[in-house]
């Protein structure tokens, strides 16, 4: 299978057994996940009404947007060599499936958000409160984002067994 290609890979190999190299991608993969997660939580914080209420919702998505992207850069560029130095062992973890799974289904209610509601957005621009399906889409993302944080760290806890 891919994964076990993947685990056999040289790279892989040496990348599991560095003291170093694994905990700093590690550490950059997280901070990138920080990233992400900080600027999309803002954004839906702000179409939920809760923070910078006197900001029009595109302005605060235009100067973060390009922030969420080059986090996603650097999560998806540190989290395939992660994957694959443990590859065997992860493609069988359960909380490590359900962060792929939540990290799709993040992925499509973003998308499902700009291209729907998002789009009538110079409607509701400067509003307090956007429309339910603005506020949906973004409780849905802040949900989304805490359980992939969570079942990101539960990686560890089922990897254990």
């Amino acid at each position: 299978m891919a994964w076990e290609w993947l685990y056999e890979q040289p790279w892989a190999a040496a990348l599991r057994e560095s003291e170093n190299a694994y905990p700093l991608i590690e550490t950059a993969h997280v901070l990138s996940i920080v990233v992400i997660v900080g600027t999309v939580v803002a954004v839906d914080l702000r179409v939920l009404g809760l923070i910078l209420k006197t900001e029009p919702v595109t302005r605060i998505a235009k100067a973060l947007l390009p922030t969420t992207w080059y986090g996603f850069l650097i999560m998806l560029l540190t989290g395939v060599p992660l994957f694959a130095a443990q590859a065997t062992q992860l493609y069988s973890n359960p909380a490590f499936r359900l962060k792929i799974l939540l990290l799709a289904l993040a992925g499509c209610n973003a998308l499902l958000f700009h291209q729907t509601t998002y789009r009538t957005v110079t409607d509701w621009d400067y509003a307090n409160t956007a429309p339910l399906s603005a506020r949906a889409f973004a409780v849905s993302s802040i949900a989304l984002w805490s359980a992939i944080i969570v079942s990101g760290r539960l990686i560890a806890v089922f990897h254990a067994r």
